[in-house]
């Protein structure tokens, strides 16, 4: 897959360096693998979640969460945005208050 802004993955692993190994991991992981659904992603990695549109990675133990979209027809993974835990709870619910 074509990962889209790895300059923005390399920035919050500068930001958050306990976890830039693991970025760096996961990187190389979609740059090697054409994956054809949630479902092959969660063959590898396992605590994948789709929350559309965005799927989301468990990044360290859960510690932090990588928000990406994925265009599997085009093999592109868009990479939107890196949380901790705390930051992605609240993401996320100011997010369900606007369905």
């Amino acid at each position: 897959m074509n990962v889209i802004k790895k300059k923005t993955l390399d920035t919050f692993a500068a930001h958050h360096t306990d976890a830039a190994d693991i970025l760096t991991s996961w990187r190389k992981i979609f740059e090697k693998t054409n994956f054809a659904d949630i479902h092959a992603i969660r063959s590898v990695l396992p605590t994948a979640d789709f929350a559309d549109p965005y799927t989301v990675f468990n990044i360290k133990g859960n510690n932090y969460r990588l928000i990406t979209v994925i265009h599997y027809q085009y093999q592109r993974v868009y990479i939107k945005q890196f949380f901790t835990h705390a930051e992605y709870d609240q993401w996320n619910r100011q997010r369900s208050k606007r369905k």
